[in-house]
């Protein structure tokens, strides 16, 4: 056969793209050219793809072969083109019919044994052939549990060249993997009944996952701030099968998980030496970073004054559009962002600030200068502040409050994302809600509404302060099982609005 062709696809962001893999071959020495944009993994699949066959019993073509990817002025990377490559070569001399590869998409890494190895971003891969109307895929063994999340498309595992190969011409068929879908249990490395007091803690942490509302824990050393923080996991709903494929996607993507379905919601905790690319994402292969990797879970920002500021200022556009857009000379990716933002500090750089039993040792400029770290239109971006105090002592040996607290809350906060489903009609929580929306999505008491105009002129809030408050308020009204906002509602949400230090 002259010419041979295999469908391919490729991550491009968030989406996927189709790749044509052509061969064709031709008179003179015996070379294998790989042309198409591709980069130097694709350029080294040249020696991968030979062995490959050659250790699979197969015969390489003793010709000259030429592979194009295309489009070919579509940017590729990766080692997932070696499996199309290496069928296109067998169909091309004629050991396989091209019949047998037509309809199909396949992806996957060769290694030199000729075993298929593991790929990153198999779910674009996937999704974008069911898009495009294939019938079957071919993906690596190891990939075909993640692969499987995809529905309406038969998801064909194979684990070598030779099983593939046997597969095709009809000798030795690879069953397609059962639809039903294993996922991995959720665990929590720290669960809000193991945490002693802090009562009231506890309820904010409740408002917050109810509506996903962006929270701030503000208080001294030891009061348990860190720890409250990841206790929020074990209340947060259960995700949703859209919420996990976008989950496991993405970090497919990154290759932090290419053999499994993650099933719980993610907790990202970036150190606070981490630059703006790897919070935000980016880089010559543009990749998500850590507030996409955060999606439908937590960002998790451990002494928030401390991550430098142009770090900090470049959370702004994601946490008010819950997307990322990364753009380089060539293409503009978009990735989601969509996360709750949980933060901790401290009063002062020594802590005790405002502590009654330990004495503070900075000076007022000190303070100052590092309560000014944060701005003031990052922490407009936050629905909630709350002040985190030490548990005395003797509270910390207390009873247990036993297993049933982390069950109730969470059925608490189910309960109320449903509410929240329901009225908005598109499944989005409070926190989500666009603002032009709120008047006909929020119903307000006279009682309410007249706190609200008070506490508006009082603390001059902003615009988007205001429409936070009456978020953070329907939440707390959810949670009652309110159809209305009621002042007791709106004053609790006041409560968690942060007040100016006069000093």
């Amino acid at each position: 056969m002259a010419t041979a062709r295999v469908t391919s696809a490729t991550a491009y962001g968030f989406e996927g793209r189709l790749i044509d893999i052509e061969c064709d071959t031709s008179r003179g020495l015996p070379t294998l050219s790989i042309v198409g944009l591709g980069n130097k993994a694709i350029d080294e699949a040249k020696e991968r793809v030979r062995s490959a066959i050659k250790n699979s019993l197969l015969d390489f073509p003793n010709q000259k072969v030429t592979i194009n990817l295309a489009p070919a002025d579509l940017p590729k990377d990766g080692a997932h083109f070696d499996l199309p490559i290496a069928l296109a070569i067998l169909v091309v001399s004629g050991q396989l019919r091209q019949e047998s590869v037509d309809n199909i998409l396949c992806a996957g890494e060769l290694a030199l044994s000729g075993e298929l190895r593991p790929i990153k971003g198999v779910i674009n891969i996937v999704e974008t052939a069911r898009e495009h109307g294939f019938e079957t895929v071919i993906v690596p063994k190891a990939n075909q549990q993640q692969a499987s999340l995809v529905d309406g498309i038969t998801v064909i595992g194979a684990d070598t060249l030779t099983n593939l190969f046997l597969h095709l011409l009809g000798e030795k068929t690879i069953a397609p993997i059962d639809a039903k879908k294993a996922t991995r249990a959720a665990s929590y490395p720290v669960d809000i009944a193991d945490i002693k007091g802090q009562e009231q803690a506890k309820r904010a942490l409740l408002i917050a996952a109810a509506g996903g509302h962006n929270l701030l824990l503000d208080g001294p050393p030891g009061a348990g701030k860190t720890m409250l923080a990841r206790a929020l996991m074990s209340i947060l709903p259960r995700p949703t099968y859209a919420e996990q494929i976008a989950i496991t996607k993405l970090h497919s993507l990154v290759g932090e998980d290419v053999d499994g379905i993650v099933s719980a919601r993610p907790f990202r905790s970036p150190h606070h030496t981490s630059s703006t690319v790897a919070l935000i994402g980016g880089g010559t292969r543009p990749l998500p970073g850590e507030v996409s990797l955060a999606h439908n879970g937590v960002l998790f920002l451990d002494e928030l004054p401390e991550y430098p500021r142009s770090v900090l200022e470049s959370l702004r556009q994601p946490l008010e559009d819950r997307k990322v857009h990364v753009s380089r000379a060539a293409s503009r990716i978009t990735f989601p962002a969509s996360f709750m933002l949980v933060a901790t500090k401290n009063p002062c750089p020594c802590g005790y600030y405002g502590d009654p039993d330990h004495e503070c040792s900075c000076a007022i400029p000190q303070i100052l200068n590092y309560q000014k770290r944060v701005s003031g239109p990052l922490m407009d971006r936050i629905d909630m502040v709350l002040s985190v105090a030490r548990v005395p002592e003797k509270d910390l040996l207390a009873t247990h409050n036993g297993p049933g607290e982390s069950p109730a809350l969470q059925a608490k906060v189910e309960k109320a994302r449903k509410r929240q489903a329901e009225r908005h009609g598109d499944g989005r929580s409070n926190a989500e809600l666009p603002s032009k929306n709120i008047a006909e999505s929020t119903k307000l008491s006279p009682g309410a509404t007249e706190l609200l105009n008070q506490a508006t002129d009082r603390l001059k809030l902003s615009a988007r302060s205001y429409f936070k408050l009456i978020k953070v308020a329907r939440t707390i009204a959810d949670i009652e099982d309110s159809d209305t906002i009621e002042s007791a509602h709106m004053a609790e949400a006041l409560q968690y609005r942060k007040r100016e230090d006069a000093s």
